[in-house]
This record gives structure tokens, sequence and C-alpha cells, in this order.
């Protein structure tokens, strides 16, 4: 298993981290793109170095895209590389999970007319006139598609991804 998560300056920390780490712990191989080689900065201080360009990555190469949370959203979807991988991973029939204000990169890159979709409440209007279904709920899952309110649901979140991608369901820990 294989995931790319889309980042630039401004991310949310959380919707990244929480995500990102789960994912590993699952045994899967994460690669983090961003517009340019050099670290890119989340909204709450935390740096990190991506793996590559957004215009290297190779969506056939990936079992998962993740669209993290945040302004850096709108940053991705100004640049027609992140837009078009986006746009790639969906037409292919690859999963895709979005959080937040991710959602806004799935409307740029027009694919959501028709799909069941949540996201963050500011950007509800934006995602039904783009022809999607909004449902106010923690998480969302439409097919290949995953989207999420926000960090507040990050626990939501982090379950519907694993089973998105079919992991094992952990057994409790022995109190």
């Amino acid at each position: 298993m294989k995931a790319l998560i889309l980042l630039a300056d401004g991310f949310e920390d959380l919707t990244l981290f929480l995500p990102w780490y789960r994912l590993r712990e699952e045994g899967a191989g994460v690669a983090l793109a961003a517009p340019f080689l050099h670290a890119v900065t989340g909204q709450r201080g935390y740096a990190v170095e991506p793996d590559l360009a957004i215009h290297d990555a190779n969506p056939s190469d990936y079992d998962l895209l993740l669209i993290p949370d945040g302004p850096a959203v709108e940053r991705l979807r100004q640049r027609e590389e992140a837009v078009d991988v986006t746009r790639t991973f969906v037409e292919s029939g690859t999963k895709v999970a979005a959080i937040g204000h991710g959602a806004q990169l799935l409307i740029s890159a027009g694919v959501l007319d028709g799909r069941r979709v949540t996201c963050s409440p500011g950007i509800r209007d934006d995602v039904r006139a783009a022809g999607a279904v909004y449902t106010d709920e923690a998480t969302v899952t439409d097919g290949i598609l995953l989207t999420g309110r926000g960090a507040d649901d990050l626990p939501a979140f982090a379950k519907a991804l694993m089973a998105l991608l079919g992991a094992p369901r952990r057994a409790a820990l022995a109190t």
C-alpha cells in the first residue's frame, strides 16, 4: 500500500499528522508531495520536508491520495499539477481522502458532480455549487471518495480511512 499526501504551506497540522502516522502504523508507504522541494510549514508551526515535487508524482504509483485541511488547499488548487494529480486519482478509480477544506481541491479538479460529501461548513455552498450532495456528518464515503468535516472529527476520519483501505480492525487493548 502506497499513499500520496499533497501539501503546501498552511496545512492543518493535525489533519496531516494523524492520518500520516495512522497509515504508517498500518505499514503503508507514504510520500509527501509539495509544489517545491523545500520544507512546508503547517498552521501550528510544524515543518515537514516533502519527498517529491507534485509535478514528479505519478498517480499510478499510489493506492491513495490524501488531502489535509487548512489554507494550504487554496494554494494547492491554484497549482495545475495538484489539480491534475487529484483529477487523475479520481478518474482512474483510485481512493481519495480529503478532510475539511480538502474538498476545494476536488472542486477545482471537477470531480464532485453527483457525489455525496462532507467538508468544512464554510465551503458547503461551494461543494453544492460543484454538483455534490453536501451532508453534515463527521465523514462520508462515496465509493472511492472519503471526505471528512474537519480536525474535530479526526477519530472518525481515521476509522473511515482504514475501512476505505480495507485495513483489518485491531483488537481492543486489554485493560
